[in-house]
Parts: structure tokens; sequence; C-alpha cells
């Protein structure tokens, strides 16, 4: 009997939790309900291989831990329940060590982090077994002691799947917001969704994003100059670069990169601004050939700062892929990655491509925030409008606005901007979508006030710790409306970010049997690389997830979701 016939006998089902612990070169241990087992092998991601193919969901704590040397070895879950990410999702957690998620859903405190060697303030309370007097895992086993002896393994797989069991429970607690609810609570497949992310987080940073050196080469020549030899030639460049504004402004060069230096300059060709912001200085370019000039460097300065050739080297491989770091839920709940992955210029887009014969699949999420709100307020008004292809025609219609009019007050209602044209626009917008507007402002006011407040999807957004500073600074101060506005904009950002994970984790899904995989998750845009014969089948699987998704995540609202997909070359031709 195989090792798979074993585990079916002795209960792991397809779709069941199966809780992993990985000692690397000695073997793993595995707990499931009703049992577990440690395993010797000196090549254990080669056993859960041959695991996975019974098709469990599998426990974890950390993707970055586990799941990052299974998808090194080309091993891709089917499905998992990373610990960590629903810990941040249930206790609004900074941190996702097992230490911190495994007190959380026990009820105890935050515990000190555990690093570096033991003292004797560790020794207090410690003993052998995994779990202190006082609670809380034991320091020694969260430094990894547990790796040294595979039975020891199963027993942190075991209390792996104890804090999975009370953090489903929890997520089920939580109440539904849906306007229809389904069979499965939203704040557990919330769960599920974010638990995906982080494992999309691992195989995104193992895969990287394509790039064609030969085009970024390029075009990095081009905007700020060949690749530096040497300090001199480094600083030989950066003066020719500035060498272009000094000649748009008289009198002697200054420094551009100080900005009361800038100030300086504008002055000499009458122009007095409070500060050097690209957005205030803008309207002056169309009849300031200095401003133009100014403008136009600074967007070369960020390139040669943040995206020239020293980022080349470090973030880009030698098989042309550009690599970072990836985080599943920052935050209000968004993804994020480092090596300029989601700020990338767009100057720069034509150098993302993959090579001959294989192509991107882009989707990007049309009006989501938006829709969102009309979703998560329950605005049956809002939901009328975002059930339309262009949701903002039959917003202006009601307000009795332009389009561009109506855009203002639906982002101003958001992000709780009152001065200037929004401020009109918002009285508009209390007349006309009465519901969605006392939603955001009693967002607004539970940050105000300091008072916790959970997403759509059951995300906790903890803000209870500042209530002690903003009592003390009081509900006018600047502190208080800075709350107020991230909170109102969190209650969307953060459900808008749920909404897009649960999308991607269902394309993810889909893509299985096809060549080809995501390669980049952007707020609200998806791009996927394939064989390009496969490009028609990925835009359907892409557009198909976004209906399915919705289906169950608006259920009830009436809102539609729309996407604008596109087959590409290169990032930059997507439209």
């Amino acid at each position: 009997m195989g090792l798979t016939d074993e585990l079916t006998a002795a209960g792991v089902r397809p779709g069941e939790p199966l809780a992993i612990a990985l000692a690397p070169g000695r073997g793993l241990g595995l707990s499931w309900r009703g049992g577990s087992r440690a395993i010797g092998s000196a090549d254990p991601v080669a056993v859960v291989a041959e695991i996975e193919a019974l098709g469990p969901r599998w426990v974890w704590w950390s993707a970055r831990e586990t799941a990052a040397p299974l998808v090194a070895a080309g091993v891709r879950p089917r499905a998992c329940w990373d610990l960590g990410s629903v810990g941040r999702l249930l206790h609004g957690l900074v941190r996702d060590d097992a230490g911190a998620v495994w007190a959380a859903a026990q009820g105890l405190p935050e515990p000190p982090t555990a690093r570096g060697g033991m003292t004797l303030l560790d020794l207090a309370g410690e003993a052998d077994d995994a779990v202190r007097a006082d609670g809380h895992l034991s320091r020694e086993w969260l430094r990894g002691s547990w790796t040294e002896d595979v039975r020891e393994a199963a027993t942190w797989a075991g209390l792996a799947l104890e804090t999975r069991s009370l953090q489903e429970a929890a997520v089920r607690d939580l109440p539904d917001r849906r306007a229809a609810v389904g069979t499965s609570p939203l704040p557990y497949l919330t769960a599920l969704s974010e638990s995906m992310a982080a494992l999309l987080g691992v195989e995104l940073e193992r895969d990287g994003l394509p790039i064609d050196r030969a085009v970024l080469d390029t075009l990095l020549t081009t905007m700020i100059g060949p690749c530096p030899r040497s300090e001199t030639e480094e600083a030989s460049s950066r003066r020719a670069r500035d060498s272009v504004v000094w000649a748009a402004f008289p009198g002697e060069p200054l420094d551009l990169r100080n900005p009361a230096n800038v100030r300086d300059l504008l002055a000499r060709v009458g122009i007095d601004v409070p500060d050097t912001r690209s957005w205030r200085l803008e309207p002056y370019a169309d009849t300031s050939p200095a401003v133009a000039a100014l403008l136009a460097w600074r967007k070369t300065e960020r390139i040669a700062t943040t995206y020239g050739w020293s980022w080349a080297e470090r973030d880009i491989g030698d098989d042309d892929r550009l690599r970072g770091v990836w985080g599943a839920s920052e935050g209000a709940g968004r993804m994020t990655a480092s090596a300029g992955l989601h700020n990338l210029p767009a100057e720069l887009r034509t150098a993302v491509r993959p090579r001959t014969g294989r192509v991107l699949v882009r989707a990007d999420l049309g009006q989501i925030e938006p829709r969102v709100l009309a979703a998560v307020s329950g605005d049956a008004a809002l939901a009328a409008a975002a059930r339309e292809d262009d949701m903002y025609a039959p917003v202006a219609k009601a307000l009795g606005s332009d389009r561009p009019t109506a855009k203002v007050a639906v982002l101003a209602a958001m992000y709780g901007q009152t001065s200037g044209p929004a401020g009109t626009a918002l009285k508009d917008m209390d007349r006309t979508y009465p519901t969605a507007m006392t939603f955001l402002r009693a967002a607004e006011e539970s940050g105000r006030r300091g008072h916790d407040l959970r997403t759509y999807g059951g995300r906790l957004l903890r803000l209870s710790s500042l209530r002690q500073a903003l009592e003390e600074a009081g509900p006018d101060s600047t502190m208080a409306h800075s709350y107020g506005r991230f909170a109102r904009n969190a209650v969307v950002q953060g459900a808008a970010a749920e909404l897009f994970k649960a999308w991607a984790a269902t394309v993810r899904a889909g893509l299985v049997g096809l060549d080809a995989g995501i390669v980049l998750c952007l707020h609200d845009e998806l791009l996927v690389e394939t064989a390009e014969a496969q490009a028609p089948r990925v835009a359907q699987v892409l557009e198909s997830a976004l209906g399915s998704t919705g289906s169950w995540w608006c259920a009830g609202s009436g809102v539609r979701l729309v996407s604008d997909t596109s087959v590409v070359t290169s990032w930059a031709d997507a439209k």
C-alpha cells in the first residue's frame, strides 16, 4: 500500500484540511481531523508532491516558510489555509508569525518576537513542550527546534490544525453582509481567498515578470544615458540631465534636488508657489518652457534613481525576469510588491514582454471601487448604476451633471474630499445616494473616534489603539480628520482588495492545465503570461472567473462587475 492509499485509509480526504510542517532533510509532520503522522524523508518536498494528488487543503503557518520550497521544486498546491493571512484578517495582526497567530486565536496577548538566542527571560515558563505554562508557544519551538525531529514536526502540524479550527469558527461567526447570503459565509470565503493570495504571492516572487532586456537597455540609454562604468561617469550623466533644466532658467545653476533651490529658480521666471509639488507646477507647463523642462527632468530623475541601471542589475535575473518580495495584505488589505513591480513607470512598460511565441493577457477591473461601494453599502440606486458598462453615465444623469463632474462626486465621496467642486458634488450625492453616503460617513466617524471597523469581507481594521490619542487631540483635530478619511476609504478599498484577490484565486484555479500563469497583480489589474495559441482560452478564463466571483461576492446586490481584457505582446500595448 502506497503513502496516498495509507493516508486515504486513515481519513485524509480531498478538500479537507491537512496541516503540514516541513523539517528539511528529515521529513515532515502531518495532522488531520482524526489523525497525525510523522514521515521521515531526506526529500520531504517529494513526499508533499505525492500527497498533493489527494487534493487536500494544506494548512500552514506561513506560505513564505512552507510553500516557498514547494513552489521552488515545481509543486503548485491546489488549495491552502494560510494561518498568518487569516490571523491578519480576523485580528488585524501586524505580525503573522506563529507565536502571534497562535496567541490571537487563543485569546492571549501578543507575545514578544522570538529571535536570536535564548535569554533568561525566555527561560521563564519554558519546558520541553510546544506550549508553555502560560498558554503561549514555546520560544524554542518558535525558533525551529521542532525541525530536528519529525515527531515534533507532527506536533507542530497539530498545533497548526488546532489554530485553523479556532480561526474557522471565528470567521464563520462574523456577520455576512451580503444582500443574499450563500451556504458559506462571506468571511469564510474571504479567509480562503486571502490564503490563496498568500500562496500566489510566493509564486509571483518565484516566477517573476518577463522583461525584454534589449528593449529595456534601449529605453534606459535614451532616457538617462548609457550604463555608467564608474562613479565619475554616473556623476557626468547626472550633470548632463541637470544641464537641460539649467539652460531653461536664467542665472547660475542650482541643485534641482533641493526644493528651496527649485523655488528660487521658479521665482526667476516669475512663478511664486508655496511648494514645488508636481501637481502644483503642471498648470504652468503649457506656458513656461522652464517648468516643462523641470517636470520632464523629474520623470527622468525618478527613473534614474529608482528604475535605472542599478535597479535592473539588482532585481532582474539572468533569465530576464523581474522579481520582488510580495505581501498579500498590507494596510487595508491590498497586495504589495517590492522591486518597483507596483510602481513601474509607464515609459518602461514597453520592456515588459515575454519571449517569442508567448503573450500577455491583461484584464483590468472597470470602475471597481464605485461598484464595490454600491455592493457594500447596499445602496439600491447606486447598484442600479453599477449594472451599466459605464456606471458614471447613469450617475451623471441622476445628479443632473456631466460625466466628469459625476466621477469627481463619486471619488470625493469615497476619499472624503470636501473642498472645491467636490463640495457641491457631495451635496448632490447626499440627495441621490443617501444610503451609500450614510455608510461612508459612519465609517469616517468610527475612524475619527478610534473605533474598530471590519470590511465587507471581515478584515479587522484596528483603530481602537488610537482612541486615547484621538480623544486627547479632539474631534476637530488634524489627526481625527486623517483617520476619519482613512476609515472612509478603507471600507471601500479594503473590500475591493478582497474582491480582487478572490478573482485572482479563481483565475489561478482556472489556469490549471494551461501553459499560463499570473505574473502580476496590480490593485485591480491582472497580467497573465501564456503561450500565444492559448491566449483566447486564457482571456475566457479571466472573464468567466470574474463572473463566477461576482455571483457570490456581490450576491443579491444587483451590482455588475466588468473588466477590460486584451491580448498584447507588451504591457504598454494594453489599453
